[in-house]
């Protein structure tokens, strides 16, 4: 591949400057399992800058004061270019994280890019201010930015992520302290250099690459205001409790065990051509994937041999190859964990219909094969916990109410959709499922509706108003009964 990238420096505050450490992080190939890349690792010194960089800043107004007008015009800056620097972008991920680079042109770059498009859409059109009659009299109600902000993104769609936390809150008009994961450093790079050409004003944006024990300093900081997180639930329960210690306000995007429904009366064609590629994409490492396949008993048999086959006709291969369309695993770890749940789910009685191993044809890489479980019972662990790997499981069920009941029983409640040829019967299942967003007949992710979860898949929204909203604080004005 010949790719090798190194970064001196860390971008705090809206400059190239040197670390306080001497800690570097190694990047490592999925697919080679060679190095690509080194960077500095954040120290707590680093946070402590970034941190101070941004509340002054803020407090100073430079950026939070400016007009709704003028960050729009910086914001839109940035976002031209990113689309002008996509494929590099797409590119320096997929060899990253192994996201097959051709779906990772629209996973990581394209998408990405919508995000920060939706989000100058909605603050162009939110209301920062309103009078409103009260009870006792007239009220102004103002909306304003929350103050300082520490996004924390993972590995799986970085700047998908990093996307969903800055745009809003720097329209907002907050400054932020983003942390990227040790496994994804090399984009962000690309991210800090936009931001720099497109003016943000100095303090506003510090981007930081470190591991757990660094990010966790930030979060429990004293300086921030607010933490965005997106992540696994187990640090979500711990961004929380040391985010609580502050009383820092919490927006959390965690993970999902999202069940893709299936009706008696669905065209399967259609059903298994549009959910195949959102149960196994990034290789399925994404918190909406569609990891439960629900099917009616009386075509069971029909949809987990159409399953099998698409399983087993995904194309398993170096993930900057144009046809591959699974990759490996971003880490070891991850692999070793999708290995074990294969295993488990063997013990616990399902029945592996396609894949169920590694890939004879890759022996170096961490490649797990598309893997596809029939015969399972929702109450097995593999249908519970989120794998984050490429396993899929197929749960037949009796009847429309059955499925619904089925889907609810998780302890997440991300994503879902149901397959149908009544598109009205399938809204009525939306409804139904406790899950924070739901598509029918299709599988979608709107940037300018809210997203988010139910239950353990999180805490508040992003996207649209409601996720714009998230970055501002309401203040109530009384005036006199005259004005």
């Amino acid at each position: 591949m010949g790719m090798y990238v190194e970064h001196q420096q860390l971008y705090i505050g809206g400059a190239f400057t040197d670390p306080a450490g001497d800690g570097t992080i190694e990047v490592v190939s999925p697919h080679t399992e060679q190095p690509i890349g080194r960077v500095p690792h954040a120290s707590r010194a680093d946070v402590d800058r970034a941190v101070r960089a941004a509340r002054e800043s803020f407090d100073s107004g430079v950026w939070s004061g400016r007009s709704q007008a003028e960050r729009i015009e910086t914001v839109t800056r940035v976002k031209d270019a990113f689309a002008a620097r996509s494929e590099e972008i797409a590119h320096l991920i997929s060899a990253q994280n192994g996201t097959p680079y051709t779906s990772g042109v629209m996973v990581q770059s394209l998408a990405a890019m919508m995000v920060w498009d939706a989000a100058l859409k909605v603050a162009a059109d939110f209301p920062h201010e309103e009078r409103r009659a009260g009870a006792l009299g007239p009220l102004l109600v103002r909306r304003e930015p929350v103050g300082v902000v520490a996004g924390v993104v993972p590995w799986n769609v970085p700047q998908f992520t990093a996307a969903a936390k800055l745009a809003p809150a720097l329209l907002a008009g907050c400054s932020v302290v983003l942390k990227v994961s040790p496994e994804t450093p090399l984009d962000a790079y690309v991210l800090a250099e936009i931001a720099q050409e497109a003016g943000l004003p100095p303090g506003v944006l510090s981007i930081l690459p470190a591991d757990r024990e660094v990010s966790e300093y930030l979060v429990g900081h004293p300086g921030v205001d607010k933490v965005s997180f997106t992540g696994s639930v187990a640090a979500g329960r711990r961004v929380m409790e040391v985010a609580s210690r502050n009383l820092t306000r919490v927006t959390l995007e965690l993970g999902g065990k999202s069940a893709a429904v299936i009706l008696p009366d669905a065209d399967l064609d259609a059903a298994v051509a549009g959910i195949t590629p959102f149960a196994w994409m990034i290789n399925g490492q994404a918190c909406v994937a569609q990891t439960r396949i629900l099917a009616p008993r009386e075509r069971y048999d029909e949809i987990a041999a159409r399953f099998r086959a698409a399983a087993e006709a995904l194309t398993v291969g170096d993930p900057l190859d144009p046809a591959t369309e699974v990759g490996p695993l971003v880490a070891a770890r991850q692999r070793q964990r999708s290995l074990d749940y294969i295993a488990l789910g063997r013990k616990e009685g399902a029945q592996v219909l396609a894949g169920g191993g590694t890939p004879e044809a890759m022996p170096t890489g961490w490649y797990v094969e598309p893997t596809l479980f029939g015969n399972v019972d929702n109450s097995m662990r593999i249908a519970r916990e989120e794998i984050f790997g490429p396993v899929i499981c197929l749960l037949p069920y009796d009847d429309e109410d059955e499925a619904v009941r089925i889907a609810n029983d998780s302890d997440y409640g991300l994503s879902g959709s149901v397959w149908t040829a009544d598109t009205e019967r399938g809204v009525g299942v939306a409804r139904r499922v406790r899950t924070g967003t739901y598509s029918v007949n299709t599988f979608s992710l709107d940037m300018l509706g809210p997203f988010g979860g139910y239950k353990n898949s999180g805490i508040g929204r992003e996207f649209g108003p409601e996720g714009y909203a998230e970055y501002l604080e309401h203040k109530m004005i009384h005036l006199p009964a005259e004005a």
